[in-house]
């Protein structure tokens, strides 16, 4: 007992390899203090794999997955039971109904998947159908690639080149147009949020919803053209 007292004493953590019974796919180093009680040991474990500790039962294995010891007394340090660097600690989840038990955690096939009537997606703003609806209304020859056409943006009918066209989560759901100005009147160079949408010179970039947009036959102007005087 003075020896496991020592070991605790003198070594601070131990880094483990910790695996789930239900979890096939699930196995992630974690280092551990040695001071720590097995009860937190498995209320860190349950912010990781989702097992309560109430239901859950902790192996411990060495290098040889041989068996070194059944954590079973939560009041103990978990430098009592002697782990090493490099072995394994087995979470054992004994709640038949636990949310990591019938495989959904990792199986995607048995989640049901989200859907949308064709009526309820009609009467949604900002999705690309409503953008290509408006575009084929502008120019019935269009095709469904607006990249690369000129346009012209509201307010202000700021002209320009469509670069992106496509969702952009990191700004707000729904479907974006990406446009670079012709003049420097934009927010960015085509990086919002730390994410590149498409490329051009600095505050010459816009992100702008399809309803704002109209693409057609809108060259650059002259910014020389003046009306006479």
């Amino acid at each position: 007992m003075a020896s496991r007292l020592q070991q605790i004493e003198g070594d601070e953590s131990v880094l483990l390899r910790v695996t789930h019974s239900n979890l096939k796919s699930f196995s992630a180093d974690v280092r551990f203090p040695l001071q720590m009680s097995v009860e937190s040991v498995k209320d860190k474990l349950w912010r990781k794999c989702g097992t309560s500790v109430n239901s859950m039962s902790l192996e411990l294995y060495d290098d040889t997955n041989t068996k070194v010891a059944a954590l079973t007394d939560n009041s103990r340090p978990l430098g009592f039971y002697s782990p090493l660097q490099g072995y394994r600690l087995h979470v054992i989840d004994l709640d038949p109904s636990s949310v990591t038990s019938g495989g959904w955690l990792e199986d995607t096939s048995l989640v049901e998947k989200y859907t949308i009537s064709e009526e309820e997606y009609s009467k949604r703003d900002s999705t690309f159908r409503k953008f290509k609806e408006k575009v084929l209304s502008q120019n019935p020859s269009a095709v469904e690639n607006k990249v690369g056409d000129r346009c012209e943006v509201d307010p202000g009918a700021k002209r320009g080149v469509v670069k992106y066209v496509g969702q952009a989560e990191s700004i707000a759901p729904g479907f974006w147009v990406g446009i670079q100005y012709d003049e420097p009147l934009g927010k960015h160079n085509g990086i919002v949020k730390g994410v590149r949408y498409f490329e051009c010179p600095p505050l010459h970039g816009a992100m702008v919803r399809p309803d704002k947009v109209k693409v057609g036959d809108y060259p650059e102007r002259d910014p020389f053209e003046e009306d006479e005087i």
